[in-house]
């Protein structure tokens, strides 16, 4: 994943839409479009969102409330032991990243990200086209700067992971129906991949 990102941003430097689309494009010329989702930013819309920065698909896209941070979140590939979203946020959004049932793997599209273990003093950087690797069971603070937007790549037990994505909302935000999309558009990803053999 890491080479197609470093791909993307080599040939659209000054473009985060142009980057993924170029992203989405070329995992779905190689895992087919049954497992891969369109991409937000289609650059024959009307809309212009190549320009804008605004998807023409609201509908798709999720806050997404865990450990105390907020960002908004688009699904690429859903399945029992693997997702890829794009994550991130225009105005910067801080927390914890939660204890994870699987590898979480930050590809950074566009600003920085920091992060750091309770026990050190010093902060860790990742800046555009690096990656964040949170191994499983490990757990950090976080933080995304203002106009930061991530490729985010998890690979394990999907389903342990979802009590930390919905803890926020049912505890605090009681923001049920974004819970409610987020469950339909997650579950029905997983179970159309299921479907077609993809665990």
């Amino acid at each position: 994943m890491q080479s197609l990102v470093t791909e993307a941003l080599t040939l659209h430097p000054n473009s985060t839409t142009l980057t993924i689309n170029h992203i989405i494009s070329t995992l779905q010329q190689t895992h087919g479009t049954k497992h891969i989702n369109s991409t937000p930013f289609p650059p024959s819309h009307p809309s212009d969102p190549i320009t804008t920065g605004i998807s023409p698909y609201p509908e798709k896209w999720l806050f997404n409330n865990a450990g105390g941070a907020m960002g908004s979140m688009y699904l690429i590939h859903a399945s029992v032991t693997e997702y890829l979203i794009l994550f991130g946020t225009p105005l910067g959004t801080e927390g914890h990243t939660g204890r994870h049932t699987a590898d979480d793997y930050f590809h950074i599209l566009e600003g920085e990200q920091w992060a750091a273990p309770a026990h050190s003093l010093v902060m860790e950087r990742y800046p555009k086209g690096s990656v964040h690797h949170l191994r499983r069971g490990d757990v950090k603070q976080y933080k995304m700067h203002r106009g930061c937007w991530a490729l985010e790549l998890a690979q394990g037990w999907i389903p342990g992971m979802l009590p930390f994505g919905f803890a926020d909302a049912i505890s605090s935000t009681l923001d049920f129906a974004t819970v409610g999309r987020t469950v339909w558009i997650t579950g029905g990803d997983m179970g159309r991949n299921l479907w077609w053999g993809k665990i």
